[in-house]
């Protein structure tokens, strides 16, 4: 009907590949990946804020791959890396002897995005001197190259992130609040790594069998051990530290065994008293590591599940949330001799 947009909303194989490369199923990721579902039709503008280390270009890969310039352009770039000289001609491109060292034309992110995404990292280190251009093209979609009278037009979807309290600085007159309202049109905050714990197994096997093939060395199990001292950690560096700290252990590790690289410290990994400190049983698989965490932790806890002393307050999930692990590995409390007698009496 003429005057109305159609909506596209995602099959179920549309979602798995744009996703395929984020690891977890934790609310707080599935609630992530909800907000991406909704505006990656759209062509509206993403500002992906979170820590670093939370996976923000992950997120706005995602965001590309599930909209409709998906197989078009994804072109990145990080503006803390760029010098602040650089930075308008990286962004918008330069003609040949616009400035000292410009030897020839160049064509700046934005014409390469043409039609595709735009990727901005660190939006919140664009200096004030540049940030009324970045405004101008977020509106007009049009520019000029450095040292051009020509005026270019461009198509381009822009996700922008960063790890920075923006509203903060347009408080101090650091940034600009019409861009920062200009971006802030569909906002993802993501979360902390330590706030989706149930989330670290499937990412330690991910980067085990990663880091395993990348080295040609056999990594056949993970001991709960080990993985308990990674779930108590508390990543102050996120999915990135983990990553890194995952590689270490994998270089580590003898025998087929994964270990864990950090126990010199452990008084300062491990969480307050009460939290994942009991016995634990032989190394299993990577498939059955953190089924078998669940089951040791739900034993030295006696089978309760939630309050203080609960399993889940021990390995840092929600109640709700360690159920539905349960069901899903099949884990069940077994039947004491007592209650088997009295069954078998009944």
């Amino acid at each position: 009907m003429a005057g109305y947009a159609t909506v596209t909303y995602l099959t179920g194989d549309q979602a798995e590949r744009a996703f395929e490369r984020i690891i977890g199923d934790s609310a707080a990721l599935e609630s992530v990946l909800e907000q991406v579902e909704q505006v990656a039709p759209t062509d509206s503008t993403v500002l992906i804020e979170g820590e670093t280390g939370t996976g923000k270009e992950l997120i706005a890969h995602a965001v590309h791959n599930a909209s409709q310039r998906c197989g078009r352009a994804f072109i990145k770039l990080n503006c803390a890396a760029i010098p602040l000289d650089l930075l308008e001609s990286e962004l918008f491109g330069h003609e040949k002897g616009a400035f000292t060292g410009a030897i020839a034309q160049k064509i700046g992110r934005f014409e390469m995005a043409d039609k595709g995404t735009l990727f901005l990292d660190e939006v919140g280190d664009i200096p004030p001197a540049l940030q009324p251009k970045l405004l101008r093209v977020l509106q007009e979609q049009e520019f000029e190259r450095l040292g051009s009278g020509r005026t270019h037009k461009v198509d381009v979807r822009l996700v922008a992130a960063t790890n920075r309290d923006l509203l903060k600085m347009v408080a101090r007159g650091q940034f600009r609040s019409d861009l920062y309202y200009r971006l802030n049109v569909f906002p993802i905050l993501l979360p902390a790594l330590r706030e989706r714990r149930e989330d670290i197994p499937a990412l330690v096997t991910h980067f085990v069998k990663l880091f395993s093939r990348r080295m040609g060395k056999q990594i056949d199990s993970i001991p709960p051990e080990t993985m308990a001292a990674f779930q108590s950690h508390s990543w102050p560096g996120n999915i990135r530290e983990l990553q890194n700290l995952v590689e270490r252990a994998v270089i580590l590790s003898r025998d087929g065994l994964l270990s864990y690289p950090l126990y010199k410290k452990q008084t300062e990994l491990m969480p307050p008293s009460g939290h994942l400190t009991r016995t634990f049983r032989s190394s299993m698989t990577l498939e059955d590591s953190d089924r078998g965490l669940i089951v040791e932790t739900l034993e030295q806890a006696r089978w309760i599940v939630g309050g203080p002393r609960g399993a889940a307050a021990k390995l840092g999930l929600k109640r709700t949330t360690l159920l539905a692990k349960m069901r899903r590995s099949g884990i069940s409390r077994p039947i004491s001799r007592e209650g088997a007698n009295m069954a078998g009496a009944a």
